[in-house]
């Protein structure tokens, strides 16, 4: 038996709730005898009687009942697929994977951005990873991540577009109980337990030039890759870390244990916007971007 035709069934579902077939032919803009034949070639498929003609009206026989029913389920079904397909499409819909450097990213710049989406997208569903900035580059080239937010300068990557995004200045995140200066300089720190980015990421990267231009080489007491667990070992008295400045300018997100300490000389961390170069990129994924350089 061949399938069944989704506009046959229409067709049978409109007859079952208008009683005519003039009445259904009117109101699916068909003519008469293609609203005859729809009829004709399901019962011919199905080898069953689906429908009675009165004199009045057009009732289904019970096994066209079974189907009207059914059929009623895969209309909705096929209109939901091609509503799914289209907002898809129209970027209105979607997942869109995005690899996140550090989590002060998520927790600091991103609410605003999760806020505005689900106002104007509900459907487009935002999933961050957290990865390191050339993680992040690999995941865009593998195919395992639509985007990514990541740390400037990085090595040109064919296949890899960037867009400069935000600009975060550093601070020196100090236990609250320490006799701290106005101002953190690296001989300073270099004298305290320091907590630190893993070797190989762009943050320990850019830290570790900052001590360097002063002629400091320290080495950690902790390293760690989390910025929210950062925050948590220096509120517990493990030391020092330097860490990108709340995006409110406050020290809220720092916690009451923590005292934050500007930076002298200044140090600034630069993020951009990565995405994949070559073939379009979908109509969700151009949605979000769209939306992150309003945050800009």
């Amino acid at each position: 038996m061949r399938h069944l035709n989704l506009d046959q069934l229409r067709t049978l579902v409109a007859i079952a709730d208008l009683g005519t077939f003039s009445a259904a032919a009117q109101a699916l803009h068909l003519a008469q005898p293609t609203v005859s034949l729809h009829v004709s070639e399901l019962e011919s498929r199905l080898a069953a009687p689906l429908v009675v003609r009165g004199a009045r009206r057009v009732t289904p026989t019970p096994a066209g009942a079974v189907l009207v029913e059914r059929g009623r389920r895969l209309l909705r079904d096929a209109d939901d697929a091609i509503d799914a397909v289209r907002r898809q499409h129209q970027g209105l819909a979607g997942q869109v994977r995005i690899g996140c450097s550090t989590t002060s990213v998520v927790v600091d710049l991103l609410p605003p951005v999760f806020h505005a989406l689900l106002e104007r997208y509900p459907d487009i569903v935002l999933t961050p990873s957290f990865l390191g900035s050339a993680y992040s580059v690999s995941g865009l080239l593998a195919g395992t991540l639509d985007l990514a937010i990541i740390a400037l300068p990085q090595p040109a990557t064919p296949g890899v577009a960037l867009t400069p995004w935000r600009e975060q200045p550093m601070m020196a995140f100090v236990p609250a109980r320490w006799q701290a200066p106005r101002r953190a300089t690296p001989a300073w720190l270099a004298q305290h337990p320091l907590i630190m980015n893993q070797p190989g990421s762009r943050m320990y990267e850019l830290t570790m030039e900052w001590f360097g231009r002063a002629g400091f080489a320290p080495r950690a007491r902790i390293e760690h890759d989390y910025d929210v667990a950062m925050r948590g070992l220096v509120a517990a008295g493990y030391g020092v870390a330097l860490l990108p400045a709340p995006d409110d300018g406050t020290t809220a997100h720092a916690g009451e244990h923590v005292q934050t300490l500007p930076l002298s000389p200044k140090l600034t961390r630069h993020l951009a916007i990565a995405y994949r170069a070559h073939g379009a990129l979908d109509g969700a994924t151009q949605r979000v971007i769209e939306t992150l350089l309003e945050f800009a």
